[in-house]
């Protein structure tokens, strides 16, 4: 069964690279613009990670991945390894997501191949931690 992922990402063309990309790589991916309608996906489906940007409108990465763990907490669901992708790795708010301890992070422009690595090495954390 194809491992499930849930992209995070305002700009449409990096979402829609990312899908096709990790779609190819045999991965059921779902994108969402921002973290209010990531947080609806969640509330529908199981996902074995979140690739999230960090700075989006309505709701950024960060809050979006507090409130995921705070609803999969109170709800009794197992947790969701996140995978923060920025491009404002130099700044505050890059800091801040790195005291949520994510599975990863991924500095803007990302090289392919290292994020299919990291992916691939955050999914089989899980798989072999379960």
């Amino acid at each position: 069964m194809a491992k499930k992922i849930l992209i995070i990402d305002d700009d449409k063309l990096i979402a829609i690279t990312l899908k096709r990309l990790l779609t190819h790589q045999g991965y059921d991916v779902t994108t969402a613009p921002h973290g209010l309608k990531a947080l609806t996906f969640i509330e529908q489906s199981d996902f074995d990670l979140i690739l999230a940007d960090i700075k989006m409108p309505y709701m950024d990465g960060i809050e979006a991945v507090k409130k995921i763990r705070e609803y999969l907490a109170q709800n009794h669901r197992k947790p969701i390894p996140e995978i923060f992708i920025t491009a404002y790795a130099k700044e505050d708010i890059f800091h801040r997501a790195l005291e949520l301890n994510a599975a990863g992070y991924i500095e803007k422009p990302f090289d392919v191949k290292t994020l299919q690595e990291t992916i691939k090495k955050v999914i089989e954390r899980t798989i072999n931690y379960n």
